[in-house]
């Protein structure tokens, strides 16, 4: 795809920022002040203080001399770049591809994104016209180099679109400054008396190197294209995404669903064909007004499966509030995995973590419930009970041993044992009675001594011996004795574990 970039500028940038959130300044000049050694210097100036003969850089004290009803404003420090840092976010809404140009400009990487716009014509008018919807006066340039692009915006003829290929011709009657060089190649250049890029944008290399420096080669090579340049963003491209411009402001749920539901087409198509599926997605809806609505999902196992993804979303569709519309949808996919596609069992219906509807579940039930924690149990190669199992990484992960079935075990078993009161006619008998929580239980049944001994290179203590009982209401429990039974410390039951 050939590249195309589009350079804005802001002539007035922080003026125009200071007329929004003060309408009464769009009728004065005023400016905008910095001290510098102890004396305040206009650092930028509105359109009507400019006409009157005020510029940057001119001392107030001056230019009060002869505009005495100049306002003067103290400017914030950091201003500019708070300012161009969210502008350029504004701007993802037209390319993925965003960087801030200092000091009042963006830079948009286009290649790709104008026909969503009808082209680059009704791309340009639309983004000139929303800027002074929202009181910024902006300058656009569009051209296959940042260079050309950046100079028809700031000399050029108002704004301009260059065709392809056209980027020499198109700065050749631009003036020196066009070509972002510093001011003592510009005076150089000056006393010359070449003043404009066509006057020497045509003499050997090897002569303009050697007399202004490589700057001035390296510019005017990045700008008809022949040296390469690029940009960085200020948002990092995934790999996986999709984007659905709007011709009219989406106002309704439905709306919404409708372009997520062709989002989700989109990308799972393309992740299929790769093989791949979704770990994480992540919808942002960018309003009218500049705000950003922002939902996201995750899933148990690599899925291109679209109607479960859709289900997901639509889940967390009513935390979207699209106040006067939504005009962008981005389908951003910031983590895949590979996807093995599942052959289906025709003559089998058994169910199990392979099987995509019982994770497909699983992510539902996470959507409806952030806080929902969902464990997967595998057995681990303990025989101290506490140890003999651990939480899977994942619905796919594979047990290294066997779970234990030759001896009983509780459904439920107890982090930390519970310590009971317990009755027993001879010490290694299972008890008679036991006391839980303020309740008495008879034991009706009972199974063991189980004896366990602890793992003595893991750490130190007794030994346990479990018993499996049951009471007169067919409660079943797993208790234990907590070493040899010593006469001191009768209190050495505990209660680990229930069974179903």
């Amino acid at each position: 795809m050939k590249k195309r970039f589009a350079s804005l500028w802001f002539r007035h940038l922080k003026t125009d920022w200071m007329t929004v959130g003060q309408p009464q300044l769009k009728e004065i000049p005023f400016v905008l002040a910095i001290s510098t050694h102890g004396k305040l210097i206009a650092n930028a100036c509105n359109a009507l203080a400019e006409q009157e003969g005020v510029y940057p850089g001119l001392a107030i004290a001056d230019a009060k001399a002869f505009l005495p009803s100049l306002k003067v404003v103290n400017e914030r420090s950091g201003l500019t770049e708070k300012l161009l840092h969210n502008i350029a976010h504004w701007c993802i809404r037209y390319t993925p591809l965003v960087a801030i140009d200092l000091p009042e400009g963006i830079i948009l990487d286009i290649s790709g994104c104008a026909h969503l716009w009808g082209g680059e014509e009704s791309y340009l008018q639309h983004i000139v016209s929303r800027f002074k919807r929202h009181g910024y006066d902006v300058c656009v340039g569009i051209a296959d180099t940042i260079g050309t692009a950046w100079a028809i915006a700031r000399f050029g003829n108002g704004n301009a679109i260059v065709e392809g290929d056209k980027q020499f011709d198109a700065i050749l009657d631009l003036p020196p400054q066009a070509l972002r060089l510093e001011a003592t190649v510009l005076q150089r250049l000056q006393s010359l008396g070449l003043k404009t890029i066509g006057s020497f944008a045509r003499m050997p290399r090897t002569a303009l190197r050697r007399r202004f420096g490589k700057d001035l080669v390296l510019r005017l090579d990045q700008a008809i294209g022949d040296e390469d340049e690029f940009i960085v963003s200020i948002k990092p491209i995934f790999p996986y995404e999709e984007r659905l411009p709007c011709l009219e402001p989406i106002r309704t749920a439905n709306g919404i669903e409708l372009a997520l539901q062709q989002l989700l087409n989109n990308i799972c198509k393309r992740l299929t064909g790769e093989g791949k599926g979704v770990r994480e997605a992540v919808l942002q809806c960018h309003r009218v007004d500049g705000k950003i609505e922002q939902i996201s999902i995750g899933t148990n196992r690599a899925t291109a499966h679209q109607q479960h993804l859709f289900q997901l979303f639509a889940l967390k569709i009513p935390q979207i509030e699209p106040a006067l519309g939504i005009e962008l949808f981005i389908l951003e996919i910031p983590k895949v995995e590979e996807a093995d596609p599942v052959q289906e069992n025709l003559w089998s219906h058994r169910i199990g973590l392979d099987n995509p509807v019982v994770t497909e579940l699983l992510d539902r039930l996470k959507s409806r419930d952030p806080a929902c924690e969902i464990s997967r149990y595998l057995p681990a190669a303990h025989y101290w009970p506490e140890r003999s199992m651990k939480i899977a990484r994942s619905a796919q992960e594979v047990p290294t041993v066997d779970w234990q079935i030759d001896r009983p075990r509780p459904t439920r078993l107890l982090s930390t044992p519970e310590p009971i009161m317990v009755t027993a006619p001879i010490p290694d008998y299972p008890p008679l009675f036991f006391r839980y929580k303020g309740e008495v239980h008879t034991v009706k049944k009972a199974d063991g001594p189980e004896r366990i001994e602890r793992e003595w290179w893991i750490d130190k203590g007794e030994h346990r011996d479990y018993y499996a009982v049951e009471d007169e209401k067919g409660r079943r429990f797993w208790l234990y004795r907590s070493g040899h039974y010593d006469d001191r410390s009768p209190n050495q039951w505990f209660l680990h574990g229930f069974f179903a």
